[in-house]
C-alpha cells in the first residue's frame, strides 16, 4: 500500500506540529506515513523540519519526511491536509489588539468574533482561496483538517469559496471541557456520557451522565459551594442560561456584551484584558526553544495533545470508528440554527470519512446566541465572497462586545483603522475606507 500523506500548511507552527507528529506516530499504521511539510518562512520550515525528524527518531517511527517551499508540491498526492496557518503572525495580532484599545474595545483572545475575528478572518480568505484551489488541482480527494481561526468563518468561507466538500474544522475546546469537568466532579472522563452541541467556542453541554444519572445537579451543588467557582465567566453564563459552554471564560467573554465592556465584571470575573498576547509570546520563546534544542542536539520533551487529526486521520485509513467534534455546514445538523453556517457537532469518523451528527433543536436561549454568532459571521463571508467593505463594518456593528463598547460612527472608524493596518494582506476590493 502507498504511505498516507499527509501534508502540514503553516508547518512553521513547530509547537503545534511537534504535538500532532507526536500523536500521528503513536499510531503503528501511521509510523511509515509521509510527512510533507510546508511554510513561507524558510527559519521555521527548516525548524519543522528537524524536530519532526527528532520526534521521529524519539518514538521508532520510520517516515518519510520533506520540506517544500512550494507548496503545491507539499499538497501533491496528499491524502490529508492539516492547515495550521497564521496569517500575519504575531505582529498582526497585536495590531488585533492595539488598534481596537485605542478605541476602547477591550479583547482577550480576538481570534473568534470581535474586530479581531474579522480581521484575521479577512487576511487569512485569500490564502485559504489559493489554497483549495490548489487542493482541487493536485489532490482532489484529500479531507483537509482545519485548525486555523476564526474556525467557523475559515470551514464557511472554505466551502463557499472553493467548492471543496471534503473539510472539516478540528477544536479541542469540546474535549478539554468534559475533562475539566470529570476531574472537578472527581468522576473518570473515561466513565462518561456527554453529548454538546452549537458552534466553534460557543457549544453547550446538552447532555452530561456517568452511570446514567445525570451530573449537572452534582455540578450545581458544587457551585453553589465555592464562590471562586462562581467569578468564571463560563460559570456564570451556565447559571443563566442553563448549559455549560465548551470554551474558556477569557473566549466566552467576547462573545457576548455582558462583560468586557463594564469595570466592575473585569473584577468580579478575573478577566485578562489582551491575554491572547501573552500567549503569542509564549509561543514565540517555545519556538526558540525548540530551535536552540535541535542545534544543541539536546531531546525535545514533546508529549501527545490527544488532537482530534491524527485520530481522523486514523480512522479513515483504518476504518476504526470514532467518534469526534467537528466545525462543518449546518446542512439540518441544527434546525434552529441557519443553514450553510458552520456548526460544531459529534461526527463518526471510519473508512467512509467523517459522518456529521443530526442534533435536531438546541434550547431556544442557546440557539439564541449562537444564531448572532452565525449572522456575524455570515457578514465577514459575504464581504469576502462579494467584495463588499460595507459588510465589513455591518459585522463589526452586530458584534455583541464591539456593539457594547462603541456608537456605530467610532465602529465604522475603527473598522476603517483596520483596514489601513492590515491592507497588504487583505483582498484588493476590501482594502478601501468608507468613512462613517
Amino acid at each position: 500500500m502507498t504511505p498516507t500523506k499527509i501534508a502540514f500548511i503553516g508547518a512553521g507552527s513547530v509547537v503545534f506540529t511537534q504535538g500532532l507528529l507526536a500523536d500521528l506516530f503513536a499510531f503503528p499504521e501511521l509510523k511509515d506515513a509521509h510527512i510533507a511539510l510546508h511554510d513561507i518562512d524558510s527559519e521555521r520550515l527548516a525548524t519543522a523540519e528537524g524536530a519532526a525528524r527528532r520526534i521521529a527518531d524519539e518514538r521508532g517511527a520510520a517516515p518519510r519526511i520533506t520540506a517544500h517551499a512550494e507548496r503545491r508540491a507539499a499538497l501533491a498526492g496528499a491524502h490529508f491536509v492539516i492547515n495550521i496557518i497564521q496569517v500575519g503572525m504575531g505582529e498582526s495580532t497585536r495590531t488585533d489588539f492595539d488598534v481596537p484599545a485605542r478605541y476602547g474595545v477591550r479583547q482577550t483572545i480576538g481570534d473568534t468574533l470581535g474586530t479581531g475575528g474579522i480581521f484575521r478572518a479577512l487576511r487569512t480568505f485569500p490564502v485559504l482561496k489559493a489554497l483549495g484551489a490548489d487542493i482541487a488541482e493536485v489532490c482532489p480527494d484529500a479531507w483537509l483538517l482545519n485548525y486555523t481561526n476564526p474556525m467557523a468563518m475559515n470551514v464557511q468561507y472554505l466551502t463557499q469559496a472553493t467548492g471543496l466538500t471534503r473539510v472539516v474544522g478540528l477544536c479541542h475546546s469540546v474535549y478539554w471541557t468534559m475533562r475539566d469537568l470529570s476531574e472537578l466532579l472527581r468522576v473518570p472522563f473515561e466513565e462518561i456520557n456527554y453529548l454538546a452541541a452549537g458552534v466553534n467556542h460557543q457549544s453547550w453541554v446538552l447532555r452530561f451522565e456517568h452511570d446514567g444519572a445525570d451530573l449537572y445537579p452534582r455540578l450545581d451543588a458544587l457551585i453553589a459551594g465555592d464562590p471562586q467557582l462562581r467569578r468564571r465567566v463560563r460559570v456564570d453564563m451556565y447559571r443563566r442560561l442553563g448549559h455549560y459552554p465548551t470554551e474558556t471564560s477569557e473566549h466566552s467573554a467576547e462573545y457576548v456584551p455582558w462583560y468586557l465592556h463594564h469595570d466592575s465584571e473585569l473584577d468580579r470575573l478575573r478577566l485578562p484584558v489582551g491575554a491572547y498576547l501573552d500567549i503569542v509570546a509564549e509561543n514565540v520563546a517555545s519556538y526558540e526553544s525548540t530551535r536552540a534544542a535541535l542545534a544543541a542536539g539536546d531531546p525535545l520533551p514533546v508529549e501527545g495533545t490527544m488532537e482530534y487529526a491524527p485520530q481522523v486521520i486514523h480512522s479513515i485509513t483504518t476504518g476504526v470508528p470514532r467518534t469526534v467534534y467537528g466545525n462543518v455546514p449546518n446542512h439540518g445538523l441544527i434546525e434552529n440554527l441557519p443553514a450553510g453556517g458552520t456548526v460544531e457537532v459529534p461526527c463518526l469518523v471510519d473508512a467512509l470519512g467523517v459522518q456529521p451528527t443530526r442534533i435536531g433543536a438546541l434550547p431556544a436561549q442557546c440557539a439564541a446566541l449562537n444564531r448572532g454568532y452565525l449572522s456575524m459571521n455570515d457578514l465577514v463571508v459575504r464581504a469576502a465572497l462579494q467584495d463588499d467593505p460595507r459588510s465589513i463594518r455591518q459585522a463589526a456593528m452586530i458584534d455583541p462586545a464591539t456593539a457594547a463598547a462603541l456608537p456605530v460612527e467610532r465602529i465604522w472608524d475603527l473598522c476603517d483603522d483596520l483596514v489601513r493596518a492590515h491592507a497588504d494582506l487583505l483582498q484588493p476590493g476590501l482594502r478601501v475606507t468608507l468613512g462613517h
